[in-house]
């Protein structure tokens, strides 16, 4: 049988439902590395491919999106939160509003030993969350949808959106990075544990906090919240 191209993938996807269905864990897409970006969709057709995405997202509704959290195995990302939280959650996890942005290409690393641990989602791992430390601010590298080049830094919860949405570029899911005890249904969370910081969690359900700055609960990525 003859191989279907991204290319074809992306033209198939756009000619259908929006929006667009999201892949659930299990699916081997999302755990292998995706290919880097480099120019396999005319431009047209990246633009439209990333509006999807982008309304796919807010349907969720998410923060974040992956291209292989939609089957297309692409180095290509949105995020985007307009963090509408309380002052206390606000200030706590650094819950600022994250304007809308494409990343292509994205890779970080840590600036600093400052970690942070907070309850995080999926939207591929729908109604559950779990606590993951992350390093609380990163450098983020890369190229936007105009191809030009990122360089900058992270902090609080967009870091962790970053963080994120660039690990399942890689075929990481943030079970993989989770206190596995921490794990609860979003109900769950929902009903006990919307604190500002997971510390009664932790001493509820029995899991260390791995963090040096902050802790938390919300949901990821694509990101819930993260």
């Amino acid at each position: 049988m003859p191989t279907t191209t991204v290319s074809e993938r992306v033209d198939e996807l756009l000619s259908g439902t929006r929006p667009l269905p999201i892949i659930s864990a299990g699916v081997p897409v999302l755990r292998q590395p995706a290919l880097p970006y480099e120019g396999q969709l005319a431009a047209d057709q990246l633009d439209r491919l990333l509006a999807a995405m982008r309304e796919t997202m807010h349907s969720a509704p998410g923060v974040g999106l992956a291209a292989p959290q939609i089957g297309v195995p692409l180095r290509l990302a949105v995020i985007e939160d307009p963090a509408e939280v309380a002052d206390e959650v606000r200030e706590v996890r650094g819950r600022v509003p994250q304007p809308y942005r494409v990343l292509v290409n994205p890779a970080y690393e840590p600036v600093g030993d400052g970690r942070a641990a907070f309850f995080e989602g999926c939207l591929s791992i729908p109604g559950w969350q779990a606590v993951v430390s992350r390093p609380d601010r990163i450098r983020l590298r890369g190229q936007d949808e105009t191809g030009r080049e990122l360089d900058e830094e992270f902090t609080g919860w967009p870091a962790r959106i970053v963080q994120h949405e660039t690990d399942h570029l890689d075929g990481v899911l943030y079970l993989d990075l989770a206190e596995t005890r921490s794990l609860s249904s979003a109900q769950s969370v929902s009903d006990y544990w919307s604190q500002p910081t997971p510390a009664t969690a932790a001493h509820a359900l029995g899991f260390p906090l791995r963090a040096t700055s902050g802790t938390d609960d919300d949901g990821g990525t694509g990101t819930t919240a993260p």
